[in-house]
């Protein structure tokens, strides 16, 4: 089957929408099929072009099996709303040319996409019906709606104009998969789409495990082996409410041995190091590489998951999947009822978003009750590999595209 995939961002990109289309494109190459990618420069999360490419020229390679073209991009070192547009529509304007190109001369079997970008939509659509293949589009979140929740964008007429525009292209698509359940239900209701399917975020189980014994990135980090780590890994942006972190921190000072380690980065790192200056319980470290990620989980005694409450389901932490894997609970800041509520629980302790008073109680519980992490933690990896499992989730997406492509063959 060939397939071509439009995407905003794709490996090496570390966290994120390009990881996990760049896992997916690999995947689907190993496994016999012609895999084409018409992708940005990778930036994220760093908001830079990463070194060794360009965000004015085009860039082909060969990345594990995928044919990757690189379109120009802009990159705003400061975000805001007017830049993330021009961001995603100079992507869009660049994109579309070579994307219309692939899909003319080499005719796939399928065009897949990914939300965001939202404004990559009509060039995967008209590249599809230029090939004559099914356009597959797959939902990670709802970017208009978090972009205004998160007051990137105020004008209400504006908002209406781009969820009337959001609907029509989405139900243009021949089908539409999301990552979560209650994200699956929200979507016939938001934009019908002909076919719905449940595609979502994974981890590599034979890569992130529970380890057995004290990281040794503990004594590389200079973190004594019986102190108590809470770790928060990932983009440090707005929809992540990592200010949070900061407040929880300086709550819970007072206790002897803890240890808060902040990794990653993000248009948000700055202010979180001037906001943690005076204390001392607090460690920023860089994201760490593929090969080190499974000890950089296992340094911690209980992973974070801060939330905006603001886009409590508009979202589903790719993150998740990885941190349960690890074998480690979970605080999560999670609005009752809301898909990572339901998936934390019972693998880790679920408090109001945006209330770093309650998940500072719930830390110093959990600090004081070793026999309850153990439970939490066995009961986290156990859903890992019942529900996340990267083969198990990509081999069903791949009979899905099987069975797209065939509808598009009638």
């Amino acid at each position: 089957m060939k397939i071509l995939i439009s995407a905003s961002n794709f490996t090496p990109d570390p966290i994120g929408v390009g990881k996990f289309t760049g896992e997916m494109a690999e995947w689907l190459a190993a496994h016999g099929h012609d895999v084409r990618a018409v992708v940005g420069a990778p930036f994220y999360p760093y908001w830079k072009i990463a070194k060794g490419y360009s965000g004015a020229r085009y860039k082909r390679e060969r990345i594990r099996g995928v044919d990757v073209l690189r379109c120009p991009i802009y990159v705003p070192s400061r975000q805001n709303g007017i830049r993330r547009l021009l961001q995603h529509a100079t992507l869009a304007i660049t994109q579309t040319p070579p994307l219309l190109g692939w899909a003319l001369a080499w005719k796939p079997d399928l065009v897949w996409t990914v939300m965001p970008s939202f404004a990559g939509l009509p060039g995967a659509l008209l590249a599809a019906k230029l090939a004559r293949a099914p356009a597959v589009l797959h939902v990670q979140d709802w970017e208009v709606d978090a972009a205004f929740e998160l007051g990137l964008f105020k004008a209400s007429l504006l908002k209406r104009l781009l969820l009337w525009l959001e609907r029509r292209l989405v139900s243009a698509f021949s089908a539409v998969s999301t990552i979560s359940p209650r994200m699956l239900e929200g979507l016939q209701a938001k934009a019908p789409a002909p076919r719905r399917f449940l595609f979502p975020n994974w981890v590599d189980i034979g890569l992130i495990r529970p380890l057995a014994g004290v990281s040794p990135l503990r004594a590389e980090f200079g973190i004594a082996p019986d102190a108590f780590v809470t770790l928060y890994s990932g983009n440090l942006g707005e929809k992540q409410g990592v200010d949070d972190l900061i407040s929880v921190a300086r709550l819970l000072a007072s206790r002897p041995g803890f240890v808060m380690m902040i990794g990653g980065d993000g248009v948000g790192r700055a202010r979180l190091t001037s906001l943690a200056a005076d204390l001392s319980n607090v460690r920023f470290v860089p994201i760490q590489p593929e090969e080190r990620f499974n000890e950089f989980l296992a340094i911690a005694d209980v992973h974070l998951m801060p939330q905006k409450s603001t886009v409590a389901d508009l979202v589903m932490p790719s993150k998740l999947p990885a941190m349960l894997a690890s074998g480690r609970p979970v605080v999560a800041g999670a609005v009752a009822g809301t898909q990572l509520a339901n998936e934390v629980a019972g693998a880790g302790i679920v408090v109001p978003p945006g209330d770093p008073q309650r998940m500072a109680e719930a830390i110093a519980d959990l600090m004081d009750d070793p026999q309850r992490r153990g439970v939490l933690g066995q009961e986290a990896a156990r859903r890992a590999r019942d529900h996340w499992d990267k083969e198990m989730v990509l081999e069903r997406f791949e009979i899905e595209l099987k069975r797209l492509a065939r509808r598009g063959d009638s």
